[in-house]
């Protein structure tokens, strides 16, 4: 009989979160089944005993997936089987990754794999808040070096109170969104998305969520104690030559610092510079001599180019752009450029640049999502595109990677909450990126607003975005927190924070954190600041189109919408599909109906307003509840002896008796010139009350003759 060990997490709603090890998955380097409720995620990881020679960064590998069985499905598709992952399960891959990869020792260089399953679910606890968690848990009980724990929660606002890892019922209510990772001393990672919120209550909950995380910390160390993983493996991924590293630095720093301190705005010029500093390096050595040392002299040039361009901001306040610390570049934008879309935009700001295009559907256009936990259908959509010619790259474009669903999903939570909640289009908005130097994700929320108007989608408000960033040496007490960031000041520096917001409150959010200590006091001058810089990008916008156009583009759709008694849906339809395929056939428009809540809902689409009148028209006829003394222009459908049958509305035939054709007398129906398919007026006269059947008059609406 196998005894694992078990840890558990109390929270403080009194839910239990439990760690197992020992159990399953043992050939592993490590393995957590982590349970909360029915809710179970298996965690492993596996790391190389050795580096692939050459390799001079984190190989890490991230991989969630969710299995159908876990909520007793069968996947979707001819084959039945999990295929590629959702958009759902990288985007938990890259929260996970995100928190764990700056916590790897800089010089370990082993292949890294982790392994999240979700085998079982109820339903009710989402399993993304706590993979970062299990995963976490895994490397703790393994002997694979990492300077954690860390754990991931998820905290939202409900009814004015915060709630750590909420149900999926109880987050539908909630303001604020927000995924939170973090070890116990320092937050590491935070993304979501909120509705307007200040900078103060975003700084609130990433401190609530960093108290649920402690104790978390706090399990995952006592967990690796009993297991007796506190002595980590040892390893020896670089080789140094510390003579050839202070030749490095003694011939270049200088060179690079000028550089970096003289303001050339030209991001490609700038690195021509910085590299013709270590070519005239190894321009000095032989050869021989290159062929062994040429990677060395690469990565230790690459800390002394990273020293100078921290250093001249540290000390002289010097960006190598040239700007100040709270200075954002140059923007310009345009709308309307591409004459085909429903809508599209140019936003630029220095050298990031974004061609974003709007297209309006209908209900026929809408996403269905068939996740595993999730159903639905989504009615605003945003795709983001990276092309490798945006950054000067001679490479193939191979579909769309991880960076791009990421950047875009955080684009997306950006928007979505202005796009009102009755309107009847179904939206996509289309990011290409075309020139890139910082924070593209942000220049597609500008240019995603900028397009939204243009097309003349009711957007609640503009929403602009900043990327920000950090310069700060460890055991120093000077930072400096950067504005509307460059590609290198992110690669070089120790924060990625990118918010998203209206001019009243922040509405999406993303920072990742590359160094250890980050206080409060940075996290609020931060946020501060980016609101600062927000609200100056969000003038530039409105400048460009301060509000949504007044009407649509003349080639986007036509909608209209109405709602019915839910009993009329079948006769809408009809059998089979009939009516409403026969009214899409004879007007041309396209007609959608769906319940929602216990009522009708039909949507009415078509090119031109012509065709949607017509097919309001026959709509409105057919759930029309007929009244006496009402008037209708109805069809001849059959002539009796008696009379004549007349559909005066669709799907109901009344009698017009002969005696109610005319006030002159009739033998037959024939002498009045009616004839089968003739249109007419009638006058509802009575509706028998046992049999439903109607009497119409047509007489009744003609001038009665004068008697002689």
């Amino acid at each position: 009989m196998i005894n694992p060990i078990v840890k558990t997490i109390e929270l403080p709603d009194g839910r239990t979160i439990t760690l197992e090890t020992g159990k399953l998955a043992k050939q592993a380097d490590g393995s957590v089944m982590l349970r909360m409720g029915n809710t179970m995620l298996l965690a492993t990881v596996c790391a190389a005993k050795d580096a692939v020679p050459g390799t001079d960064f984190m190989p890490l590998q991230v991989e969630y997936k969710e299995k159908f069985a876990a909520f007793g499905r069968f996947p979707g598709g001819f084959t039945k089987r999990e295929g590629r992952a959702s958009d759902y399960e990288i985007l938990t891959c890259r929260l996970v990754d995100r928190a764990l990869r700056p916590l790897f020792p800089d010089n370990y260089h082993a292949e890294v794999y982790v392994n999240i399953i979700l085998f079982s679910a109820d339903g009710e606890d989402m399993p993304d808040a706590l993979a970062g968690l299990a995963a976490s848990a895994a490397l703790a009980v393994s002997d694979i070096p990492f300077n954690g724990p860390i754990s991931e929660v998820r905290v939202a606002r409900i009814d004015g109170q915060f709630v750590i890892n909420p149900t999926f019922d109880q987050l539908e209510k909630a303001d604020m969104d927000l995924m939170v990772a973090a070890t116990y001393e320092n937050i590491m990672m935070v993304e979501g998305e909120m509705s307007e919120v200040s900078e103060a209550e975003l700084l609130e909950a990433m401190k609530v969520a960093h108290e649920a995380i402690k104790v978390h910390c706090k399990a995952q160390m006592e967990l690796t104690e009993e297991v007796g993983k506190t002595a980590k493996r040892e390893y020896c991924h670089e080789v140094n030559d510390e003579d050839l590293r202070k030749a490095v630095r003694d011939a270049c720093y200088d060179k690079a610092y000028a550089i970096a301190a003289s303001g050339n705005k030209n991001k490609h010029e700038r690195m021509d510079a910085f590299e013709a500093i270590c070519e005239e390096f190894k321009a000095q050595l032989s050869e021989e001599e290159l062929e062994v040392k040429a990677s060395l002299i690469d990565r230790y040039y690459h800390d002394v180019e990273k020293e100078a361009m921290r250093r001249s901001i540290l000390d002289e306040g010097k960006r190598l752009d040239g700007r100040k610390t709270t200075e954002i570049r140059p923007i310009w934008c345009e709308v309307g450029y591409l004459p085909g879309p429903h809508g599209s935009a140019i936003f630029t700001r220095g050298e990031t640049q974004s061609l974003t295009s709007v297209t309006l559907g209908t209900k026929l256009d809408e996403k269905i999502i068939d996740d595993v936990l999730t159903h639905g259908k989504e009615r605003f959509l945003l795709h983001y595109n990276f092309p490798p010619f945006s950054t000067g790259e001679a490479k193939a474009q191979r579909g769309v990677g991880r960076r791009e669903i990421g950047h875009g999903h955080l684009a997306w939570r950006a928007l979505k909450g202005q796009i009102p909640a009755n309107y009847p289009y179904v939206v996509r908005v289309v990011s290409d990126i075309l020139e890139s130097n910082g924070s593209s994700s942000m220049a597609t929320v500008c240019a995603g607003t900028l397009a939204l108007m243009d097309a003349g989608v009711k957007i609640n408000k503009p929403v602009s975005g900043i990327a920000m960033g950090l310069i700060k040496n460890a055991g120093e007490e000077k930072y400096a927190v950067l504005s509307d960031i460059l590609g290198d000041e992110d690669h070089l520096g120790d924060m990625d924070f990118k918010v998203t917001g209206t001019k009243d409150g922040i509405t999406a959010t993303q920072m990742d954190i590359k160094v250890d200590g980050l206080s409060y006091e940075i996290l609020e001058r931060a946020l501060n600041q980016a609101k600062e810089g927000r609200l100056h990008i969000l003038g530039k916008i409105t400048d460009t189109i301060a509000e949504p156009r007044v009407d649509l583009k003349d080639h986007a759709p036509r909608i209209e919408t109405m709602t019915i008694p839910k009993e009329f849906i079948g006769a809408i339809i009809g059998p089979g599909g009939k009516i409403i395929q026969g009214m899409q056939e004879e007007t041309g428009a396209v007609i959608t109906i769906e319940e929602i809540g216990g009522i009708g809902r039909i949507e009415v689409s078509g090119t031109n307003k012509k065709c949607i009148d017509d097919a309001m028209r026959m709509i409105k006829a057919i759930v029309a509840v007929p009244e006496i003394g009402e008037v209708y222009k109805g069809k001849v459908r059959s002539i009796m002896p008696y009379g004549a049958f007349i559909e005066f509305l669709p799907g109901k035939d009344g009698l017009l008796h002969i005696s109610e054709i005319d006030w002159v007398r009739l033998e037959t129906v024939e002498e009045a010139g009616i004839k089968e398919g003739d249109e007419i007026e009638v006058k509802l006269i009575d509706i028998d009350p046992k049999t439903g059947k109607f009497k119409l008059s047509r007489k009744v609406l003609m001038p009665k003759p004068e008697k002689k």
